[in-house]
């Protein structure tokens, strides 16, 4: 359902994964993932600054969040095998793509993508699946027409307005008296935000314009955005 190469994997590569899947596909059932830091804080591992009294699960990571609004559910598996389904499809193409980058000579991810790109096309329309023997995409669409299927149309709740305010990252941030609120040394000011209160920060970067909208949430109540640079917000891991 998505498959992109990226030269970094961040959190924000994963929210516009999400973003991508359930804005086409609809909400599904539940996510099915490993363990890794972007999914899921574990205790003992994620930080050496964390705070001692979170457990595994207390935290909740900017992925799982959009999820959470999403009211999707999120499943851990503990081990690779754990994931066999899954897995066996990632590495049918995962062997034919570098195969194929090192017969070609692909030295960038562009040019890798397309192949990419290529096999995703392969796997779903032509291979018939080893375990359903059927193609993956006519097993799908018949399950959808059987209503069979477990996903479910993106709709935008309240008291969201955009689907910015879901797929976005979130800091919270208290509000001072000249009304303004501080992230990474950088002030922002919010005219309809309430003294002394802290507000959400929903947070949408885009690399092409270098700009991100920067969306202002108190409680359900929207106070308006502002546009800032990628550089003056200093985003980790954008």
């Amino acid at each position: 359902m998505y498959a992109v190469l990226v030269e970094r994997e961040t959190t924000w590569e994963h929210i516009l994964a999400l973003e991508a899947v359930l804005l086409k596909y609809g909400f599904p059932l539940a996510y099915y993932v490993d363990s890794h830091s972007i999914f899921r804080f574990v205790q003992g591992r994620d930080s050496f600054w964390r705070n001692h009294y979170k457990l595994t699960d207390e935290a909740n990571p900017q992925w799982k969040q959009v999820l959470d609004d999403c009211r999707v559910k999120v499943t851990y598996a503990l081990s690779p095998q754990a994931k066999g389904k899954i897995e066996r499809p990632y590495r049918w193409i995962q062997d034919r793509l570098v195969r194929t980058c090192y017969r070609e000579n692909i030295r960038n991810i562009q040019e890798a993508q397309l192949i990419l790109n290529y096999l995703v096309q392969k796997y779903n329309y032509q291979i018939v699946h080893s375990t359903t023997g059927e193609i993956p995409y006519i097993r799908f669409q018949r399950a959808i027409r059987e209503k069979r299927s477990l996903f479910r149309e993106f709709t935008i709740r309240p008291p969201f307005l955009s689907s910015k305010d879901i797929f976005c990252l979130r800091v919270e941030r208290m509000v001072n008296p000249y009304r303004k609120v501080s992230i990474n040394n950088l002030e922002l000011k919010v005219p309809a935000a309430p003294l002394h209160e802290s507000i959400q920060l929903r947070i949408v970067p885009d690399k092409e314009s270098g700009l991100s909208e920067v969306r202002f949430w108190y409680k359900d109540e929207f106070l308006g955005s502002q546009k800032v640079k990628n550089t003056d917000l200093n985003l980790v891991q954008v």
